[in-house]
Parts: C-alpha cells; structure tokens; sequence
C-alpha cells in the first residue's frame, strides 16, 4: 500500500495538442524524479467517446465532451491525499475503458487541454503552465509533421487545423489567462518572412506578485533589457541570438517577459547565459545549463523552449518545497 503524502501540489498544465506538453513532463521527470510525480491526462475525463463526439459533432476541446464533476472531484481527493477511481479514456480504441486506481504523489500533474478552464479545478491549482504556440508555428509544425511522416496532404491538414480553431478560442486559449507562468513559442524576427519555423522566438511570461514566486530576470529587475549575447562567450551562428527583459501587462496582469530569439549553437556555452539571469531558482551554479545538456535530444533544447520550460520547473521545485517545508533531492540521473 502506498503511503499518503503529507501534502500534495497540485500543478496544472495547459495547452493545444502538439504544443510540448510531453517534453515538458519528461523535464519535470527528470527534475523530480518518478516517485514524486503523479501525471493525470485530463483526456481520461471525456465523457463522450470518439464515436460519440463524430454523431453529435462536438469535438474533445468543447466542454460538453468532458465530466467537470468528475474531474473537480478527483483533484479535490488527490489533493487531500486521497486515491481515485480514475476513468481512463483509450486513445487506440477511442472508448472509454474501465477506470483504474490512482495513488497520489507528493505532487500531482493535470495535464491537457482543460486544467484552468473549469473554476473549481484552478483554485485547486499549486501552480499553473500554459503552453502557447503561435498558429504560424503550430500550422508549420503540424504540416511537417503529418505531410512527411503520416502521408496527409496539404489541404487535409489546413482544414483539421481550421475545424478545430473555433472551439480552441472559444475553451483553450482563454485558459492562458489565469496561468502563473506561460511560454509562448513565435516565429523569429531575426530572418524576414521565414517560412521554416526552425528559428524560434520564444517569451517566458512571468506573473508578478503572487507570494514565494519571485520572476526571473535578466540583469536588472524592472528594467528593459535588448541584449545580443553572442560574442567571445557564446558562440552564434546565423542569425545570431537575441534576448529581451522587462515588464508589460498581460490579460490585466503585471508580469515580466523573458525571451529569447535564436538557437544555441553549444549548450555547454549556457553557463554564460545562466550567469546574467537572477532568481532562477537553482540549488547550485550551473544547475540551468547541466539540466538542458542532460537531454540535447528533447525537442527544443536549443531554443528558448528548452531553457524556459526547464526554468518553469526549477520554479515549480522552489514551490513545492516552500509549500511541503521538504527540499528535493536531485534524481541519481541528473
């Protein structure tokens, strides 16, 4: 039997399918390690199946396709500590399979398309990601990705990326509002009219003024910062690197903005970058740069969508032992 956890944070993690979710829990993973971490798929909370969703036309973004109930009941026990029958839905088969039974961690991640949408299950919330990936990018991504590797073509892409669009703005998008942080991936502005989408611009937004969550920062806290870092210290190949730091407001919030243009040429050069940005939340020097050469492979390593999403979780380490007064051993792997 597994013990109950003292106390258990609770994180939400939010965003479209094929925006990074994935690679952002295997960071977390690798962070935390596996006995601390429990990741609940909110998929599992369909109340429609797939035959059900395509004979009413409502698609799994839309909220009547989903067991709010459900799901608020089940962060609610896991959040106390409590194991549930959770239901699980089969992505293979698209039906809903018998539930199983799951014994919380110390921490507890809902993961999917809908873990801020619903008012209950967000105040629930430790913590909260939302991961933003610009239509330019997502429509680029999801074109190389199905053209070259699933044999789709052109249009049938266009048109599965359209059908989904409204009711993404309408349940998904909005979501990006109530989250503490979020990492927004954009075409670069360092190559005009790009078309490749493999230069990435990428923005850390930080939201100020929530207690133990101090924001990073890059040279001087409150500033405006427009930095070229490449030099002596980091090499840059074309078309160079460039960051930004400052404040700005965002659905209504004050918040920071940390982001980064380009692609890193040598992830051992990090540590140069590592050394201007503050409160990053790191146990020891260096700690930002090891975790990101630890996976090279994992999608974005060399752009700012690896640097932000590993800075997202140092963060949500520091919380987790604000809030369980238990600091975190760093996993053998590491």
């Amino acid at each position: 039997m597994t013990s109950k956890p003292d106390r258990v944070v609770l994180v939400g993690v939010a965003g479209d399918s094929g925006c990074g979710k994935s690679t952002f829990l295997r960071r977390l993973t690798d962070l935390f390690g596996e006995d601390l971490i429990t990741v609940i798929c909110l998929d599992d909370y369909h109340s429609l199946d797939r035959k059900q969703r395509k004979e009413t036309g409502i698609t799994a973004l839309n909220p009547k396709a989903n067991n709010f109930d459900l799901m608020y009941e089940q962060a609610k026990a896991l959040k106390n500590g409590e194991s549930i029958e959770k239901p699980i839905y089969n992505h293979t088969t698209g039906e809903i399979d018998p539930p199983e039974t799951i014994h919380p961690k110390s921490i507890v991640v809902l993961e999917g398309l809908h873990p801020m949408y619903d008012e209950r299950v967000r105040e629930l919330l430790d913590f909260s990601v939302y991961l933003d990936i610009s239509d330019e990018v997502k429509i680029a991504w999801k074109i190389q990705r199905d053209m070259a590797e699933r044999g789709h073509r052109y249009e049938d892409v266009l048109f599965a990326i359209n059908a989904r669009r409204p009711d993404f703005m309408a349940y998904i998008d909005p979501q990006k509002a109530h989250a503490d942080v979020v990492i927004q991936v954009l075409p670069t502005q360092l190559i005009q009219d790009d078309k490749d989408r493999k230069i990435l611009r990428v923005r850390m937004i930080q939201r100020y003024g929530v207690a133990g969550r101090d924001p990073v920062y890059l040279f001087d806290e409150g500033s405006t910062i427009d930095w070229i870092p490449c030099g002596r210290k980091l090499t840059c190949s074309y078309p160079g690197i460039k960051m930004h730091y400052g404040p700005d407001a965002y659905y209504g919030h004050e918040v920071s903005i940390l982001e980064v243009d380009g692609q890193f040429d040598n992830l051992e050069e990090l540590i140069y970058i590592e050394g201007h940005l503050s409160n990053t939340s790191t146990q020891e020097y260096g700690e930002l740069t090891h975790l990101l050469r630890q996976h090279p492979d994992y999608p974005g390593s060399t752009n700012g969508t690896g640097l932000f999403q590993v800075l997202t979780g140092l963060k949500m380490r520091a919380i987790y032992e604000q809030l369980t007064q238990t600091p975190v051993k760093v996993p053998a792997s590491v």
